[in-house]
């Protein structure tokens, strides 16, 4: 946690509630993407983010300071995020994962590879919104926001094992996503001459 998010945290439990205000400035956009990437829908995503800055604010009391600040918030948007999907059976996303082979897997980095990275981006996006929420947010967390595994388990309260295993499972999905969905349209586009 920074200095500045403790004098913060501090002024607010000394009663001045609207230093809170620069919490959320600081902290919004880390809410928001996590909540958009587990729900895949803007408004659902800023219903969360309300919701989760609210409950931070009521628990702002019961925060240790053993962890950073933004991993706390994290573990509470990513708890309110499981809550909202849970609510809504709509967002079940289930995808059954293919044999994948070491050529497969070879021949979709290679045809990624040829892409501009801005290009790159767009695609592992979109194939990112096709795994399953709870897959989806722990390789956002650790390949995106690059929080350790530690921290990973104090954001989901997960065991180390299973993020370890929903780690593997999703990447092993989200390749099969990639070849599935775009392998076939970025050779033939990168075929011409």
């Amino acid at each position: 946690m920074t200095n500045n998010d403790q004098l913060i945290i501090n002024k607010i439990l000394k009663g001045n509630t609207n230093a809170f205000s620069e919490l959320i400035d600081t902290y919004k956009d880390l809410v928001f993407s996590l909540a958009i990437k587990m729900t895949k829908n803007r408004e659902e995503a800023e219903e969360i983010s309300q919701d989760t800055f609210i409950k931070a604010f009521k628990n702002l009391g019961k925060f240790k300071g053993d962890s950073k600040f933004s991993t706390w918030l994290y573990r509470i948007t990513y708890h309110t995020c499981l809550d909202a999907l849970k609510k809504n059976k709509n967002h079940s996303n289930s995808f059954e994962l293919n044999e994948i082979t070491l050529n497969h897997i070879e021949s979709t980095d290679n045809a990624l590879q040829t892409l501009e990275r801005k290009e790159r981006a767009k695609i592992m996006d979109i194939c990112l919104l096709q795994l399953p929420e709870d897959e989806r947010s722990i390789l956002w967390l650790f390949y995106y926001k690059e929080l350790s595994l530690k921290e990973i388990i104090e954001v989901t309260s997960l065991s180390e094992a299973n993020i370890k295993v929903k780690l593997h499972r999703g990447r092993k999905k989200l390749l099969t996503i990639v070849k599935k969905t775009f392998e076939p349209e970025t050779i033939a586009h990168y075929g011409r001459k």
